[in-house]
């Protein structure tokens, strides 16, 4: 307790500092484009939040704000797709799977939390599309609704199984990877505004960069390799190694909303904008880092 105490207290003042700088910046240099890291910032004093409710009191208050958090990420997935009234009965079960999802966390069964989206909803899910819906749309609506589900729901579900996992450790492990993957996504974004040239999909994002990714990858890298020792039990190789797998999972998860949100929203600019200061904007790579880092870590470490 008194170590998870001394690291939030690092977070919190870490964390003011970078508002402070963020305030100091954005006036100095109001020709740059800063809301992005400002949306970011607020997202880390949420989860820092979060993390004393969970690391001070009980681990079930941060498995329901996660589940919460799901919620509305998938929430606002659903309204960038442009749904007839035949779906909404579809998207109701979507939801009526959440709370499922995160029962399986609090009871520890690994099985059917692992299988209950991926192989379950997948296989019902088409069911009240099916029943007198007709056929138009069908592939569409089932197909758009089961991607929300495993982004969402099933990529970022596994940062609340950590602390159930191993109770030891969990905390510890998830703000690890959630302070790596904001590292990440923060760096690359600086970086491309700064230096940045060779865009890498400029129809999608125009702000993810090569040099951007090229800076993320060796930070993020570096930065895990310096707070392993205080937020994990990892060894040295590992320690490295989780940097790498970060970065690289949380630019993919980055890059695929970012195409997600674009191919839905073709035709709707401003929705397009205004999705930008969204949940679901924030926790993009967390949809990728989540899932890959839990099972590397469990498939390795016989504490998971």
């Amino acid at each position: 307790m008194d170590r998870s105490l001394s690291t939030l207290i690092l977070i919190f003042a870490a964390l003011s500092a970078i508002q402070l700088i963020y305030y100091g910046v954005s006036r100095v240099q109001p020709n740059k484009d800063y809301t992005g890291i400002g949306f970011r910032i607020k997202t880390w004093w949420g989860m820092l939040f979060i993390f004393c409710l969970a690391t001070l009191f009980n681990p079930v208050i941060s498995l329901l704000s996660l589940m919460v958090l799901t919620f509305f990420a998938l929430k606002e997935y659903f309204s960038m797709i442009k749904s007839r009234k035949a779906d909404r009965r579809l998207f109701l079960w979507a939801y009526l799977s959440i709370p499922l999802q995160f029962y399986w966390i609090y009871i520890e069964w690994y099985g059917m939390f692992i299988v209950f989206i991926p192989v379950y909803i997948f296989l019902l899910l088409p069911l009240p599309r099916l029943i007198n819906k007709g056929t138009v749309g069908f592939l569409r609506s089932v197909s758009q609704a089961q991607w929300g589900l495993m982004l969402m729901v099933f990529g970022l579900s596994h940062l609340a199984y950590f602390q159930f996992a191993t109770p030891e450790y969990g905390a510890g492990l998830v703000l690890f990877l959630v302070v790596l993957t904001q590292l990440n996504d923060v760096v690359h974004y600086l970086a491309s505004i700064y230096f940045g040239k060779r865009k890498i999909v400029p129809t999608s994002n125009p702000q993810l960069t090569w040099e951007g990714f090229a800076c993320a990858f060796l930070v993020t890298t570096g930065v895990s390799y310096l707070i392993y020792p205080y937020l994990t039990p990892l060894d040295p190789t590992f320690g490295l190694f989780s940097g790498m797998l970060i970065s690289l999972s949380g630019f993919f998860g980055s890059l695929t909303v970012s195409v997600l949100k674009r191919d839905l929203l073709i035709g709707d600019d401003d929705k397009f904008v205004a999705l930008k200061k969204s949940y679901l904007s924030r926790v993009d790579s967390l949809t990728y880092t989540a899932p890959v880092f839990f099972h590397v870590i469990r498939y390795f470490f016989d504490f998971m």
